[in-house]
C-alpha cells in the first residue's frame, strides 16, 4: 500500500493527510471546495514548518512529506488509482453512503474504503457498496498528529485481510490501534459523550463554572484535558450529531443537553467559531 486518498480537508481530513505524508504514503487530499483545500494546503505547509522549526522534524523530513502530497476537488482524480480510502467528512449518514457509493465505482478493486467516524455504522455504510469485505472504519482523535489511538471498527462483512491491512496503515501512520466489533458509539465515543453530556448538565444546574468543572476532571481524574474544553475542539455541532445518533440508537442516557442544543442553534460551536463554553481569539 502506497497511495493514500484523504476525502474531507476540515481538521481531520487534514490531520490524516499530514501523518499520512509523513508516513511514506503518495497522498491526495480531496474536497469539492478549492477554498477549503486552499486552506489545507496553508496548514499542512505552516505546520510541517512549524514542527521542523521546534525539532519536532528534520527539514527534510518535512520537505518530503510536502512533496508526497497532492491537492484535488475531483474525486476521480484522487481516487482513480489508490490503495486505501480514508473519508473524513461529516458526521452525517446520508453524505458518507453518497461519498462510499461513488468511490465503490470509481476505485480499483484492490482499493480499501475506510470512514472516518466517532459514531456512524461501517455496516450500514458498506452495504451500499459492492466491496463490504474491504470497508472498514477507521476512528482517528484531535488533533491527529499528536493523538497517539486509531480505534479500527469491524462491520459485518469487513474480511480479517482488510482489518489487517488497517492495522497496518495504523502502524505505517505511527499510531496504536484498539480493534472493536461495530456497534453504535464504539468504546471512545460512548465514554466521552457521556462525559461530556453529563459535563454540560452540570453547567446548565449551576452546580459549578465550566472552569471549575474542567479542572476537577483534570486534576481530580487526571483527564488531560476538561469535557468542556474538549467539547469546543471537536465542535458543539459535531458532538450533538454524536449525541443525537446515539440517543437515537441507544436510548434515554444520551439525550442531549438542553444547553448543548441551545449553543449551537445560537451558532457557539468552539473552537472553530470563536465561542462555545469559552471564549477563543481569532
Amino acid at each position: 500500500m502506497e497511495k493514500l486518498t484523504v476525502v474531507g480537508s476540515g481538521i481531520m481530513g487534514r490531520g490524516i493527510a499530514y501523518v499520512a505524508a509523513l508516513g511514506g504514503f503518495q497522498v491526495t487530499l480531496n474536497d469539492v471546495s478549492k477554498e477549503n483545500l486552499d486552506k489545507a494546503k496553508l496548514y499542512l505547509e505552516t505546520e510541517m514548518t512549524k514542527s521542523a522549526d521546534k525539532g519536532f522534524l528534520t527539514r527534510e523530513q518535512a520537505s518530503k512529506a510536502l512533496q508526497r502530497m497532492e491537492y484535488t476537488t475531483s474525486l476521480e482524480e484522487a481516487a482513480g488509482d489508490t490503495d486505501v480510502v480514508i473519508e473524513a467528512v461529516f458526521e452525517l449518514m446520508e453524505l458518507k453512503v453518497d461519498i462510499f457509493k461513488k468511490l465503490d465505482k470509481i476505485c480499483p478493486e484492490h482499493t480499501i474504503l475506510a470512514t472516518n467516524t466517532s459514531t456512524m455504522s461501517p455496516t450500514e455504510i458498506a452495504a451500499q457498496t459492492s466491496r463490504p469485505e474491504k470497508c472498514i472504519a477507521m476512528h482517528f482523535f484531535n488533533p491527529v498528529h499528536k493523538m497517539k489511538l486509531i480505534e479500527i471498527v469491524r462491520g459485518l462483512e469487513t474480511s480479517d485481510e482488510t482489518m489487517a491491512k488497517a492495522k497496518e496503515i495504523g502502524k505505517k501512520l505511527g499510531k496504536e490501534t484498539v480493534e472493536v466489533n461495530e456497534f453504535p458509539g464504539f468504546v471512545t465515543s460512548r465514554m466521552n459523550c457521556l462525559i461530556g453530556n453529563e459535563a454540560m448538565n452540570l453547567l446548565m444546574e449551576g452546580v459549578a463554572s465550566a472552569e471549575d468543572i474542567d479542572k476537577a476532571m483534570k486534576l481530580g481524574l487526571n483527564h488531560p484535558m476538561g469535557p468542556l474544553a474538549l467539547a469546543d475542539l471537536v465542535g458543539l455541532d459535531t458532538r450533538l450529531r454524536n449525541m443525537e445518533y446515539l440517543y437515537k440508537t441507544l436510548g434515554e442516557k444520551y439525550r442531549p443537553c438542553p444547553l448543548l442544543i441551545k449553543y449551537v442553534k445560537a451558532g457557539r460551536l468552539g473552537r472553530k467559531s470563536g465561542q462555545g463554553f469559552y471564549t477563543y481569539e481569532s
